[in-house]
């Protein structure tokens, strides 16, 4: 099949009217009835089911059109980035990150790069939050990462950014909201949401207020459900600097431990394009430049 014949049996498959689709896509009649039986007899089974009154998908056929609609897509976005980047870019780096605030300064970095005059594309690969799995198969070309869940891979180039502390987060309106530091024995009486995908030094940080705290817990199965659990008033939670968006729907105090997590920058070992790592020496410098930015 090729992308005209996904045209046809997706347009076939919203008219349900031969006719109709046929003038929706500029062909005769029989020139569509043709292609649809040539497209059956590739793939060896009946995506439509004919009658005086037009056609309909057969179970088959609306699983099929399921997939053929996520390939169309997804080959128009790969047409379109395609395009941009013949136009403007003569090569690209890819940088996976779990969420933009992750590396907040990331924007900055773009416009710093390519304001220096390098006809270089930096194209964002948002990645679920710790994975690392499509970095090492040479899908990105830098990765964010916490340094203890990377230290130890083999074939990566390691690249210090930034230390990351624990944040209490709440609703604006609660009492410790406008604290400057909040303490451990100030969550005494508190709903503490735990689990949710949290790293090993957050699980440290959450276990001793657990064990140390008159609190009560309760798990939680990812950030979006903890934060959805805050905002109905169910509780509170602690999270690494990192992952805050600063959209100023929350309020993020910062929480007494000695905890950091350090957050760094990935590289394949092979890597020897002098442009990626001028991109990891912008990102450093801009760090740099601001410690106290509330990471």
């Amino acid at each position: 099949m090729d992308t005209k014949q996904i045209d046809y049996v997706l347009e076939l498959a919203q008219t349900k009217n031969f006719n109709r689709a046929a003038e929706n896509l500029f062909i005769s009649q029989p020139a569509l009835t043709y292609q649809i039986k040539l497209i059956e007899s590739e793939i060896g089974f009946a995506l439509f089911e004919r009658s005086p009154r037009g056609a309909v998908l057969t179970p088959a056929g609306e699983q099929f059109c399921i997939t053929l609609r996520n390939i169309r897509a997804e080959f128009k976005r790969a047409v379109e980035q395609g395009q941009n980047f013949s136009t403007h870019y003569r090569t690209n780096i890819t940088i996976g990150l779990p969420m933009r605030s992750a590396i907040y300064f990331l924007p900055r970095a773009i416009e710093i790069f390519e304001r220096s005059g390098k006809d270089i594309s930096i194209t964002p690969h948002f990645l679920a939050l710790y994975d690392t799995s499509s970095f090492l198969k040479g899908e990105e070309d830098i990765l964010f990462a916490r340094h203890k869940s990377v230290r130890h891979i083999p074939g990566i180039k390691i690249h210090p950014l930034f230390e990351s502390r624990i944040y209490l987060i709440t609703e604006r309106t609660d009492e410790l909201a406008g604290r400057e530091i909040v303490h451990p024995l100030d969550l005494a009486g508190r709903v503490l949401m735990v689990g949710g995908g949290s790293p090993p030094e957050l699980r440290a940080v959450q276990q001793r207020v657990i064990e140390s705290v008159d609190v009560r817990y309760f798990n939680s199965e990812d950030r979006e459900t903890t934060l959805t659990n805050i905002a109905a008033h169910k509780g509170v939670c602690l999270a690494p600097g990192f992952l805050n968006d600063h959209n100023g729907e929350f309020a993020w105090i910062p929480f007494e431990c000695p905890e950091r997590i350090s957050c760094v920058l990935c590289t394949h070992s092979e890597e020897r394009r002098e442009s990626v790592r001028d991109f990891v020496r912008v990102l450093q410098g801009i760090y740099r430049e601001n410690p106290e930015f509330p990471v």
